[in-house]
């Protein structure tokens, strides 16, 4: 049995990781590498293998770093199944024709310039129509319920808890060369415990060969309480002083938490009950409509408080607004009292959060709140470093309105508890690879489960390195 690793190795984005298997080739994952333009253009145009050689894809979760290539893997030949959760594939269906929408519009943008300095026009990795057509090979597979990939591989998901549809992807494995069974177990995103909404990340039995993600392998996230209470202090500082909270947040996940905290601040009173809040992403609308499907996957925290809770739907309140048409989007430039804007993407690099940075990064009374990572080489990096000039839409702004970070939102596991998934294992892996983080994390991470997990051939891979195992 063979493993590659072609993304999300010493770096967060463009999950993709290829097995071979009994002559077959499944793979783990195809996301979207995102860094700096050029370089994000050319890695994810050009795939590291023949998309007609790949006989299955095994999706993790629908966020654009797992699934956003998906389009260009089926353009380039790729013929299988794609395997995911229900919700997973409800998300993408939504999710793969918005990165279609940003890309033709970039492109089209960058052409534009292309045409004033008489080069060739460029393409769009994928177009619209190429994100439809990619939705015809998902089949839908509900948790713990055990499926055939292909001769001599049955495959389970488990709740990942990280968002909607998330899984933790468990291969059973009759190797025919090697005459021997491996449960190959996948971790993709590892969400929290104990975070509202979504069910806990599910505990592993065990497996022979482990491939985790360490996205916060060398950090601990505050107390969950301590993020609530920082957020309801920005937002009333804000307030007092006459500014608005714009918030980056990404569209499936982050959005609708944050949407659930706010109710659940305006319940209490703790921030007021007449602040307008705005979530101004059409994505977003449409993933907290996909939420609002999926009631199986809530825990008993939001079960309880939709019972409890007049309105009934953790997603919705009074002063809550969805702004679905450009010309709403457009009216919260002229807003001129206290509001919490909420737009996609959650990395600031493209859509309509960028047209509200623009209103709002000159003016000291407003805040630019974070609630998510941050990749390199991004708008939202450079906000979070406080670099006092940033680029919005190819003009330069100076950045006054205060910066304010919550790192406790994360849907992503911290080292403590992914530490702790690991050491609930009751077979130890004799394989581990060390995905899905910088590579500071991933080294740092690696190191945790050598020393305090006892684990052995613990490996942080290189982009395109291959194992036996």
């Amino acid at each position: 049995m063979q493993i590659q690793f072609h993304g999300a190795v010493r770096t967060v984005t463009g999950s993709q990781h290829l097995l071979t298997v009994n002559g077959r080739k499944i793979l783990l994952d195809c996301g979207l590498y995102q860094g700096s333009r050029q370089q994000s253009y050319e890695r994810n145009q050009n795939l590291p293998y023949d998309a007609a050689d790949i006989d299955i894809l095994v999706l993790s979760h629908a966020h654009i770093d797992h699934s956003g290539n998906i389009p260009n893997l089926v353009k380039s030949g790729f013929t299988g199944d794609i395997v995911c959760t229900y919700a997973t594939r409800d998300l993408c269906a939504i999710m793969l024709r918005d990165s279609a929408k940003i890309q033709e519009y970039d492109i089209e943008y960058l052409n534009k310039k292309r045409v004033k300095k008489n080069q060739p026009p460029i393409e769009p990795i994928y177009t619209v129509a190429d994100a439809v057509e990619s939705l015809k090979y998902f089949i839908g597979i509900g948790y713990e319920r055990p499926y055939k990939l292909m001769p001599g591989v049955t495959l389970t998901f488990y709740d990942a808890g990280h968002i909607l549809g998330s899984a933790i992807v468990a291969l059973d494995i009759e190797d025919e060369e090697e005459k021997r069974h491996t449960r190959l177990v996948f971790s993709g995103d590892l969400g929290r415990p104990d975070r509202p909404i979504l069910r806990d990340p599910t505990y592993i039995e065990g497996a022979d060969v482990l491939l985790i993600e360490s996205t916060y392998g060398n950090r601990e996230h505050a107390p969950l309480e301590e993020a609530s209470k920082k957020l309801e202090t920005i937002i009333n500082r804000t307030c007092q002083r006459g500014g608005k909270v714009i918030v980056p947040a990404f569209a499936v996940g982050r959005t609708q938490e944050l949407v659930y905290r706010l109710h659940q601040l305006v319940e209490a009173r703790d921030i007021p009950p007449n602040l307008p809040i705005y979530v101004d992403s059409p994505l977003a609308i449409d993933a907290t409509g996909i939420y609002r499907l999926h009631p199986e996957a809530y825990d008993e925290e939001i079960a309880h408080f939709m019972l409890n809770d007049g309105h009934g739907d953790p997603f919705g309140f009074d002063m809550m607004y969805y702004t679905r048409s450009t010309t709403q989007s457009k009216e919260l430039n002229f807003l001129r009292q206290p509001a919490v804007i909420i737009s996609a993407s959650g990395m600031a690099e493209a859509g309509r959060i960028l047209h509200h940075l623009k209103n709002n990064i000159e003016d000291p009374v407003n805040t630019i709140l974070i609630v998510g990572w941050q990749a390199p080489d991004t708008l939202g990096r450079r906000i979070v470093e406080k670099q006092p000039k940033v680029k919005i839409l190819g003009e330069e702004y100076h950045l006054k309105a205060e910066v304010a970070t919550i790192n406790g939102f994360s849907a992503h596991a911290d080292r403590s508890e992914l530490l702790d998934w690991v050491g609930r294992m009751g077979k130890r892996p004799s394989h581990t690879f060390v995905v899905h983080g910088e590579e500071e994390a991933s080294l740092a991470f690696a190191d945790s489960l050598t020393k305090e997990q006892k684990l052995l051939n613990v490996v942080v891979p290189q982009l395109g390195q291959t194992f036996e195992v």
